[in-house]
């Protein structure tokens, strides 16, 4: 995020877009909720009526993976009717010649072919976004796992860099991520092209600095592969070993039975987790860890703010805290290692190695923590990045994009589109709440969300068993028939191994990030029996 939460309570405007907040940000949705409450406008940009499309003052429910049109459609209006902020685009940007003849060749009428909402919306979406000032934007994966991820992300940037919202308080692009420290991981460098503090692999500079730091001879100059790589890697022998940390790669992934195939064909698949799941089947090695409670550490939230973890309980059984298995095995593989907690870890190495992180130290992480970065140890942490304007680069840096439609998209054999997310009451492959028989009984069994419409097409009643298939695989679920979901839409989710979306999910990805395309693929839905 390059703004705060604490933003939230003061903000004059919200667009959510690609974001089901009430479900799989609960908390942040309530922030939300509160500032609607207290006066706050709210523009919900979805395909779906999500819950907090219930307090919205206009909804605009464009189709999926429509969202570059739809925005590009709106920046049109803003420009062609001069309602973005000139003097900002001016002094803070650059690249707007670009962006303008681009965004040109979208007017309303086009924009809303694509995205399935009236011209008259796109316009009226303009209007009210130009009227308020400054406009917190949200965005989550609804944005990022589509082919087009980048592009959309993007697109969210262009945006705000037209109307100006960029670089004050109450407004930015505010991603919100999905678990409760992946920020952190990305800071520490869980990246395959950057170090710590996203230092570039690329970069000589930074490759010596850890070259030295780690006292070794020489590190990679080039980036690693990404996760899909890696997994296809694992039959035609390209990767020998596998180390799994803390995910559940066997319902995670599009298309399970490919997965499957591949976590079988490893040579050497280590898994590290907390609980026994369906990927820890194929494991070689299953080495123990501990919960969170169980840990000392560090957690970075969405908003770039680094807390203290401090341990609750003592690890059951064998099971030992991540840092010390790391260190464990490096040591038996020749290497030592001389930090020996967590706070030895974060002052001697982390806060030494990643400049925007320099400034935290241990003894600093107090009531709130720190919000990097953080440069010196006299520095109070930055709530909102890009200053007045004044980007990390020099200027904000338009980047104009095409709207290109999912890979898959419904035909006669296959003539609903499926899209999927998280429900409100499991997280993620229920590895952890799956073993609470009280959240199990709130929500036991996955279902087929399709509309009224398409449910009385194909005669299927509310509650009964449907069977669900795409051209990778089939589910059979109980049909929940909802108003909440367009027509020609169904949608799912993938806490539940026999009702898991990924069974169905198409395993192609955005060129850039390798990000799966999660919400959409064609599929049909037919009562069982």
């Amino acid at each position: 995020m390059t703004n705060s939460f604490a933003d939230f309570a003061k903000a004059k405007l919200f667009i959510i877009i690609g974001s089901n907040m009430t479900e799989a940000h609960p908390v942040a949705a309530t922030f939300v909720k509160d500032a609607v409450l207290a006066g706050a406008q709210l523009i919900v940009i979805d395909p779906r009526r999500s819950g907090i499309a219930d307090f919205a003052h206009l909804h605009v429910p464009i189709k999926v993976g429509s969202d570059v049109a739809f925005l590009n459609g709106v920046m049109n209006v803003l420009i062609s009717e001069g309602l973005y902020d000139k003097k900002y685009v001016e002094s803070c940007t650059t690249g707007f010649d670009k962006l303008k003849a681009k965004v040109m060749e979208y007017p309303p009428e086009k924009a809303a072919e694509i995205s399935g909402v009236s011209a008259d919306l796109i316009r009226e979406t303009a209007r009210r976004l130009a009227s308020i000032k400054p406009a917190m934007l949200i965005y989550t994966l609804g944005i990022t796992e589509h082919i087009c991820g980048v592009k959309n992300v993007l697109s969210c940037a262009n945006i705000q860099m037209l109307l100006g919202n960029v670089g004050f308080e109450c407004g930015g692009v505010n991603p919100l991520r999905g678990q409760n420290n992946v920020q952190g991981a990305c800071d520490m460098g869980a990246l395959p092209n950057v170090f710590p503090g996203y230092q570039r692999v690329d970069n000589p500079e930074a490759r010596a600095k850890f070259q030295a730091a780690w006292k070794c001879e020489e590190l990679p100059g080039k980036p690693g592969l990404m996760m899909p790589q890696m997994i296809d890697g694992l039959p035609e022998g390209k990767v020998k070993a596998l180390y799994i940390f803390g995910e559940n790669l066997a319902n995670t992934e599009p298309d399970i039975r490919h997965v499957e195939h591949c976590l079988s064909s490893a040579e050497f698949l280590v898994c590290q987790d907390i609980f026994p799941t369906e990927t820890t089947r194929f494991a070689h090695v299953i080495l123990p860890a501990a919960a969170w409670s169980e840990n000392d550490g560090t957690f970075t939230s969405s908003e770039r703010r680094v807390n203290r973890v401090r341990t609750a309980s003592d690890p059951p059984g064998k099971a030992k805290p991540n840092w010390w298995i790391f260190r464990e095995i490096a040591r038996r593989l020749g290497h030592h290692w001389e930090s020996n907690s967590a706070k030895e870890i974060w002052d001697n190495e982390v806060s030494r190695l990643a400049p925007s992180l320099a400034g935290i130290r241990y003894s600093r992480l107090r009531n709130n923590g720190l919000q990097w970065p953080v440069p010196n140890d006299k520095h109070a942490g930055t709530p909102t990045l890009h200053g007045d304007g004044c980007f990390t680069c020099g200027l904000g840096v338009f980047s104009p994009v095409d709207w290109i439609p999912p890979a898959e998209t419904p035909d006669e054999s296959y003539p609903l589109l499926l899209s999927t997310g998280r429900r409100l009451y499991h997280y993620h492959t229920r590895t952890q709440t799956g073993r609470s028989k009280g959240i199990n009984d709130l929500l036991g069994e996955e279902t087929a969300d399709i509309s009224p419409e398409d449910a009385s097409a194909l005669g299927i009643k509310d509650g009964e068993m449907v069977k669900v298939e795409s051209r990778r695989g089939e589910v059979v679920v109980k049909a929940n028939v909802t108003n909440r979901v367009p027509a020609g839409m169904v949608w799912m989710a993938f806490h539940f191994r026999e009702g898991c979306a990924n069974w169905l999910t198409n395993p192609v990805y955005d060129p850039i990030t390798l990000t799966a395309e999660y919400k959409a693929c064609a599929i049909r839905i037919a009562k069982t029996g």
